[in-house]
């Protein structure tokens, strides 16, 4: 039987066994009755702890129902409570989540409380990152990759940024032209602000990439080409895979309206590549590109911007602003290093 701390004893004593004895039902009707008088005399640091391990034991129990209750009724209680986000509060979350499976939607409802719980009382507006990578990694080997995609955007961590580019390989290999799903991960990136993800992903996606299918890479140079002394690009025989290489590079050495020759660089690059068609020509794309220009270069939007659900979703689900809700506010960039030579341009 689990370790009970002295306070919540008295409590666990009477419900942990009935979980054991084959009683779930009243084991959660008793853990609800003892959180519930603990909750309303303020004693939540005791409710949580009955709360958890009751829940805990009932989803080892395959009891997925009273399971995903009591971790809602816990939440429930880190509100009134007003708990932090730390270590130990997205812990108990997090062992809860691991324990209730794949089945059915329980999962999906207590990550969605949990992330919502954590945007609330945490540093990030889209959600404790720790939770977000732990969800994205849960997903990602569960094979759920569209949802655990939207994971490893908000969370925002290189370590979310290699996972996702390892993913979006994996992925890539079941259909598709691998250079749709670099995009994928490399513009939503740089539109939150996040080189260091940005660049994280992309270089990882492409080596993963020429490892598994060396057939990639262009034949016309099959080396790395040094742009700067710590950066390189690898030349590939997808447009679209040189493009996202080449715009986190750029947009890594802007500095707004103060580096005119990386400005150029950024409007000649995003041109050279519209110009051939395919998915950078459309119109949602043109808005998210468009919306990176005036974040890294100081690029004023057109005076009639047209309507970008593609933006709008990718800025909500990043902590921007909903759908409909105007242009999303985003912070200034500090200036990120000297304007060095114009990037080159691949075809």
């Amino acid at each position: 039987m689990p370790t009970v701390s002295n306070s919540s004893s008295r409590a666990l004593n009477a419900i942990l066994p009935l979980v054991a004895s084959g009683q779930p039902y009243e084991a959660h009707q008793k853990a609800r009755t003892f959180a519930s008088r603990y909750n309303k005399s303020g004693q939540y640091d005791i409710a949580i702890d009955v709360l958890f391990q009751s829940a805990r034991e009932l989803l080892k129990a395959g009891q997925q129902g009273s399971g995903t209750d009591l971790t809602l009724f816990l939440l429930d209680v880190y509100e009134s409570k007003g708990e932090v986000v730390d270590d130990e509060s997205r812990g108990r979350l997090t062992q809860l989540i691991a324990l209730t499976g794949s089945s059915g939607s329980w999962r999906k409802t207590i990550i969605d409380r949990s992330i919502a719980w954590s945007a609330k009382h945490g540093d990030c507006p889209a959600g404790d990152q720790d939770l977000h990578h732990y969800v994205g990694e849960l997903l990602y080997k569960d094979g759920a990759f569209n949802v655990a995609e939207l994971h490893f955007l908000a969370s925002g961590k290189r370590d979310s940024a290699r996972l996702l580019a390892d993913m979006m390989v994996e992925w890539s290999a079941a259909g598709g032209a691998p250079g749709t799903f670099a995009l994928r991960g490399t513009l939503p990136y740089l539109q939150n602000g996040n080189i260091l993800a940005a660049r994280t992903f992309i270089s990882q996606f492409i080596a993963q990439l020429v490892l598994s299918r060396p057939n990639l890479r262009s034949p016309l140079q099959t080396s790395p080409l040094p742009v700067t002394p710590t950066s390189e690009v690898t030349h590939m025989a997808e447009p679209l895979l040189n493009f996202c290489q080449l715009a986190v590079l750029t947009c890594q050495r802007a500095n707004r309206e103060k580096n005119q020759a990386i400005r150029e660089s950024w409007v000649r690059l995003c041109g050279t590549y519209q110009s051939k068609g395919g998915v950078l020509a459309t119109k949602e794309v043109r808005a998210v590109l468009q919306e990176i220009a005036t974040l890294y270069f100081a690029i004023p939007p057109p005076r009639t911007q047209p309507d970008n659900p593609f933006g709008a979703m990718i800025s909500s689900m990043l902590g921007g602003g909903a759908p409909g809700g105007g242009p999303p506010t985003r912070r200034l960039l500090s200036p990120s290093g000297s304007g060095g030579p114009s990037a080159p341009a691949l075809d």
